[in-house]
């Protein structure tokens, strides 16, 4: 069903700074607004998270942190939808930088002021993309297609990309979920590392690929090609449960 929604105008935006003495957002943050036409990139990248934490008996949502390969720290969230889009965010090799809940945008809407704090904003190689995550049933409701509409009205006028990102298939999330055990990059072997990327091992199983250096430890080797199926040296199709059948694709 679709939803008319009225091009926001006086849009603003705020976000909150680390404070300048302290340097770490924890210890006291600032507030800015400003127009949401002219505001740097850059400010609000820097930005930390509009929202703590929420904790209250018989909450239906499940908050916490994750450690992300891409900004290198713990990164909230919350909801287990939201973790889920922040697996993906994390494994996409054009993300290189992901901001929870990065501002509020303020703005009058159909002749009220209306608010939002979208839950991602990601800064890929294309260009910044904002992100509202909702449970597909949820999605599709009106109030929520309203707020979606003048969001994405307000994004792309500033040349970003938005996006409604919902359950993404079953096997395709377990399989990044799986990998995501072998994001930590630190804690392999990089000789063994460089071994398995100067192999021939384009068009091979992910079973054979675990067994292709009998010198060292299987469960050595199978670690270090999962990690770099996480780095996506190889790919393999993840619309079906990993498997040892899969065959690796060696990207270019």
């Amino acid at each position: 069903m679709a939803v008319a929604v009225d091009i926001p105008t006086s849009m603003t935006v705020s976000y909150r700074c680390a404070n300048s003495l302290s340097g770490k957002a924890s210890e006291g943050t600032s507030e800015r607004t400003e127009p949401w036409a002219l505001v740097g990139l850059d400010s609000v990248m820097s930005a930390s998270p509009w929202r703590t934490f929420r904790w209250y008996r018989g909450q239906r949502h499940y908050s916490g942190s994750f450690w992300s390969a891409t900004e290198r720290d713990l990164v909230i969230y919350e909801s287990r939808l939201e973790l889920a889009r922040l697996l993906f965010a994390d494994f996409d090799r054009s993300v290189q930088r992901i901001l929870p809940q990065p501002f509020l945008l303020s703005g009058e809407v159909a002749g009220a002021l209306r608010k939002h704090v979208p839950d991602y904003l990601l800064l890929t190689r294309t260009g910044p993309l904002v992100v509202d995550v909702k449970p597909r049933q949820r999605a599709t409701k009106p109030d929520n297609m309203f707020v979606f509409g003048w969001t994405r009205l307000a994004v792309e006028s500033r040349g970003w990309r938005y996006e409604v990102w919902s359950e993404p298939p079953h096997a395709e999330l377990e399989n990044v979920r799986f990998l995501a055990g072998y994001r930590r990059d630190w804690l392999f072997d990089q000789e063994l590392l460089a071994e398995l990327r100067a192999a021939d091992l384009d068009g091979t199983t992910l079973a054979a690929a675990c067994q292709s250096l009998p010198d060292q430890s299987r469960a050595t080797v199978r670690s270090a090609v999962l990690h770099l199926l996480w780095q996506q040296h190889f790919t393999a199709d993840l619309t079906r449960t990993l498997s040892g059948n899969h065959v690796l694709r060696k990207t270019t």
